[in-house]
């Protein structure tokens, strides 16, 4: 048995790259010039992580072409030409606005922006600001105003016929049989999905199109139209294809050699790739499926509901590398995710920063190039040359916890007491103790971490015996070398059983000296922690 061939970096995202070189191979394209990788932006709604994740594993695979000798570029496509189907939750926009384009609607957190589109669109393009994401940014606005699609609009027009049969035959739906692909802008009342196109006049590349009452969204809504008849130059006048098409012909038009979509959309990629290939006689991008960010509760993160997880208030709480970690891990399964994950996502990039620079050895030769690999991703291919000062985030919330003033002086100082970082370094931690002062006080209900943990039943004596005592209201004169000897009574290591005891505490296998640490953030709620598992 041969060993498999490690691809790059060992990552999922070296393995896109590589496909979509033979790919490009296999069509007989020149990849000597820039191979372009899209991500496309809403600007309907408030761009959650999600949205997020789309552009920056886009951008991942940007890297991983680099890598492998190749020029690439992302370009990030804001849609702010779409209609707006349906009001985000807590956002204080006219019901009259239904309907009608984005980036002509009033911005709704003041006059920071141009418009509602350009305000959402700003904000996820601050989060890969943040990110340290590098993009070609393009909007919908300026593509058609521009007449950028002019050819792609004329040509998948004039095929409307053979495209209204393929819609059916993929996706069921019969609407683009009666009806061309394309929704101008109504000329009296400034609607986009309200104006039925029935006729498309190519010599003077204008659509004849009735502005109708029409239902929008998922949750049906009835969108008024106001009864104008009249024509529409494609060019000449704003208008839009329709999202079965639409993708199509900006791969075309930018050369797009790559972009993932999520399933919800399966259909619309479906259709697009056929358009592309068929009636554009462009070879559609290499794709990749992924799954949806989903809440705690199993409800798919949504721009309209009041579920966002933004990368603005992730930020506040974490770094820009648990963000990047969470989203270059992996790219398939569907995966519920909130700031509760902070913790760990903060924890594991230590963890993956140790193995990087050897301080903790990998034996599966696989196993430690993609976690090299995914280390360095998560730095964009730019890894530091000497690790930073780590300190658990969960160390950190407990002692936020207790010091609210003068926060950064007392947890510094407790840091170094329990000898987790020396005098010298303790610069390094001001950010960090920042961060998890900001979750602990957003999230002071927040329990010490429910993790599951295989205790023996000698373990387990010795947990309630110390609970026990930890539950009395009595000074301790030496928690240290009480809890050691608990663990000898019991014939337990005391090094398994402060182990055990991190653990239930932090969620790690290691931390401070266990008995100050304990005095610290209180022996009743340790307590409290150490019942809840045994």
């Amino acid at each position: 048995m041969t060993d498999q061939k490690i691809i790059g970096k060992g990552t999922w995202i070296d393995k896109l790259a590589f496909e979509l070189i033979e790919r490009e191979k296999q069509l007989g394209r020149n990849t000597d010039g820039i191979i372009r990788v899209e991500s496309g932006l809403g600007a309907s709604g408030i761009p959650h992580i999600g949205s997020l994740g789309d552009a920056v594993r886009a951008y991942g695979v940007k890297l991983a072409l680099e890598n492998l000798g190749y020029k690439s570029e992302l370009i990030a496509y804001s849609d702010d030409l779409d209609g707006l189907r349906k009001i985000p939750e807590g956002l204080d926009v006219k019901e009259e606005n239904m309907g009608r384009r984005v980036s002509a609607i009033e911005d709704p957190y003041g006059k920071c922006h141009d418009s509602y589109g350009s305000h959402m669109s700003s904000m996820l393009l601050e989060g890969l600001d943040k990110l340290g994401i590098k993009y070609v940014h393009k909007t919908a606005h300026d593509t058609y105003k521009n007449g950028i699609l002019k050819e792609q609009i004329h040509r998948i027009l004039t095929s409307n016929k053979e495209i209204g049969n393929k819609v059916e035959e993929l996706t069921g739906q019969t609407k683009f049989k009666n009806v061309l692909p394309y929704f101008p802008v109504c000329q009296n009342c400034d609607k986009l999905y309200t104006t039925e196109s029935y006729e498309y006049i190519e010599d003077e590349k204008k659509v004849r199109y009735r502005c109708k009452d029409s239902t929008i969204g998922y949750n049906k809504y009835t969108l008024k139209g106001c009864g104008h008849e009249g024509e529409a130059h494609i060019t000449n006048d704003l208008g839009k294809l329709a999202w079965k098409v639409e993708f199509a012909a900006r791969w075309q038009a930018f050369d797009i050699r790559f972009e993932a979509h999520g399933k919800d959309i399966m259909d619309s990629v479906k259709v697009n790739d056929w358009v592309s290939d068929q009636i554009l006689e462009f070879p559609h991008p290499h794709h990749v499926k992924y799954e949806m960010f989903l809440d705690k509760g199993g409800k798919k993160i949504s721009k309209s509901l009041g579920n966002v997880v933004t990368s603005q208030r992730w930020l506040t709480y974490g770094t820009p590398k648990s963000i990047l970690l969470l989203l270059y891990k992996r790219i398939t399964g569907a995966r519920e995710v909130g700031f509760e994950d902070i913790p760990a996502l903060m924890d594991e990039y230590n963890e993956l920063e140790n193995i990087y620079f050897g301080k903790t050895k990998v034996d599966n030769e696989a196993k430690l190039v993609k976690s090299k690999g995914l280390y360095e991703y998560v730095n964009l291919l730019r890894p530091p040359e000497n690790p930073s000062t780590h300190v658990s985030y969960r160390l950190l919330v407990e002692l936020c916890k207790i010091f609210k003033d003068n926060r950064i002086e007392y947890v510094t100082s407790k840091l170094i007491d329990y000898g987790t970082i020396k005098e010298e370094g303790k610069d390094s931690v001001e950010e960090l103790i920042k961060l998890a002062g900001n979750y602990s006080d957003d999230f002071e209900e927040t329990k010490i971490p429910a993790t599951k943990i295989v205790v023996d039943d000698s373990s387990k004596v010795a947990l309630k015996q110390l609970a026990d005592l930890l539950q009395k209201d009595e000074t301790l004169e030496d928690l240290q070398n009480s809890i050691y000897s608990i663990a000898k009574e019991n014939q337990v290591q005391p090094k398994d059983f402060f182990k055990i005891l991190y653990q239930i505490i932090l969620s790690k296998d290691r931390g401070p000296k266990i008995g100050p640490f304990i005095e610290d953030i209180g022996k009743k709620k340790v307590a409290d922690a150490i019942y809840r598992h045994i």
